[in-house]
């Protein structure tokens, strides 16, 4: 349950920090790269049963 609402949150997050959004658009694309290695952390964790 835990894991399910961190994964959506990140997603979220990940979504929020692309560089298409008005306010974002300056930042590259490094917020989307960082937050995509932390989904991809995480559901290695949720797939392994760590969390």
């Amino acid at each position: 349950m835990l894991g399910t609402i961190l994964l959506v949150i990140l997603i979220l997050l990940l979504i929020g920090a692309l560089p298409n959004w008005g306010y974002s658009s300056g930042w590259g694309y490094g917020p989307s790269g960082g937050l995509g290695l932390v989904v991809v952390i995480i559901l290695v964790l949720v797939l392994l049963g760590r969390i």
